[in-house]
């Protein structure tokens, strides 16, 4: 029997030589990264050998612009390397995940904000900036004051994953009728404890309070309601594939790399299920082994059948989004719905084959030592986000394939920005 390598597929021609060596760097910190998940679920976030050797390999630089440092990657290859670094620890690929992801909204800001950020990248390890509660439908205040604003004291906003590797967190705050985003650096922010979940424990998805009124110069807030343009306009302002689509291609590539983690996550249990079935007996059967058992090799051919289905429609849709680029082609908003779609459908049957692994093997598999209960509490985590949850991304394509008007204006899995633009306050 045989786990299932980086590229079980094919190469993509529309890969690069930088993807494809963080990817190769990444595919052998699988051993390193998976040992030490255990130790990030305890701590809230990621030990340093963990953290050090993702930022060594270019892992916090994939989307980072080049003009800053970066690579500024396209589709094909972030799916690589994020689906790589979910095969040794979902916490990690999902640090790895915000840290690309995040790069693209930063862009946004003003140029004096985006440069305080992005300099910090050849000496940062870890990602440079981070979110928390910025399309939340409850978000803090904020007033405006002579040379910026102030955020006010006592405000705390919610699932802030890699804040405790962050230099900088952008939070969601009302200024009268506008939603800003406001970009508050280390020491302006207290980290809360309350990351007490079951899964992406090592995330350090934690909330972020202000225990004081804090100043934030006018440079660092930028109204949410002009996100979408912003993101448009980042085209003509960067060079690399990563920054070659519009702002609906971007949203879509968040969405992209989130799903990468339950495939990188299927890809580590399918490994972990091929060794332990070569060593272990059955319970109450006369095999030699698990891997001898015919029930269990029922399982192996469906769920990596399953896997590899889930690979080539993310993998498929990735090389998608690079041609689109590549074109210089925009996204309408039911072709943005059904990619969606596409994407959330692959990570749920990648969560599918996971419990179908841990069930064919048995009670072991709860041991909080056999790193595939890791993958199951972690999986269901990540299918819980609210931009990728199976039945409202469904709905959502479902309604523009019917013919009916969207729901939203813009990337309806971030429903903040449309309240934003409507100029709706924040409850």
């Amino acid at each position: 029997m045989s786990g299932i390598g980086p590229t079980s597929i094919h190469e993509s021609p529309l890969g690069t030589p930088e993807g494809r060596a963080i990817r190769d760097r990444v595919a052998g910190l699988v051993p390193l990264i998976r040992e030490h998940a255990t130790e990030g679920e305890k701590i809230g976030c990621l030990p340093l050998p963990t953290l050090n050797a993702l930022a060594d390999a270019g892992v916090f630089r994939i989307s980072v612009p080049i003009e800053y440092g970066g690579f500024a990657l396209g589709a094909r290859d972030l799916v690589e390397i994020v689906a790589e670094i979910a095969r040794g620890d979902g916490s990690a690929a999902w640090i790895a995940m915000i840290g690309s992801g995040f790069a693209r909204v930063m862009l946004t800001f003003p140029d004096q904000a985006v440069k305080e950020v992005y300099g910090l990248v050849p000496e940062w390890k870890g990602p440079v900036v981070a979110s928390a509660s910025l399309f939340s439908e409850k978000i803090q205040r904020a007033r405006k004051v002579d040379g910026g604003y102030i955020v006010e004291a006592g405000g705390k906003w919610g699932f802030g994953s890699g804040c405790k590797h962050a230099a900088f967190v952008v939070v969601g705050a009302q200024i009268d009728d506008d939603r800003g985003m406001v970009l508050l650096e280390r020491g302006q922010y207290e980290i809360v404890d309350d990351w007490k979940v079951m899964g992406l424990c090592g995330s350090s998805s934690n909330s972020i309070t202000v225990a004081e009124d804090v100043f934030v110069p006018e440079h660092r807030v930028a109204n949410l309601a002009n996100m979408p343009k912003g993101l448009d306009g980042l085209r003509s302002r960067f060079a690399g594939l990563g920054y070659k689509l519009d702002g609906l291609g971007l949203m879509l590539i968040v969405a992209m790399e989130t799903m990468a983690i339950p495939l990188g996550m299927a890809r580590g249990a399918f490994d972990c299920f091929v060794q332990q079935c070569e060593k272990k007996k059955p319970f109450n059967l006369p095999y030699e082994t698990l891997a001898a058992t015919p029930s269990i090799e029922v399982v192996a051919g469906k769920t990596r059948a399953m896997i590899n289905a889930a690979e080539a429609l993310i993998f498929g849709r990735a090389d998608y989004i690079d041609r689109k680029a590549l074109a210089g082609e925009p996204f309408t908003p039911a072709e943005e719905a059904e990619i969606m779609m596409d994407f959330v459908h692959a990570g749920n049957a990648c969560g599918q084959a996971i419990d179908m692994i841990q069930i064919a093997l048995g009670s072991f598999t709860v041991s909080l030592s056999n790193p595939i209960q890791r993958y199951v509490r972690d999986t269901r985590v990540a299918l819980t986000h609210g931009s990728t949850r199976l039945d409202p991304a469904a709905e959502i394509s479902g309604r523009l394939l019917m013919g009916l008007a969207p729901l939203g204006g813009f990337a309806a899995a971030v429903p903040g920005i449309d309240k934003a633009a409507q100029g709706v306050r924040a409850a």
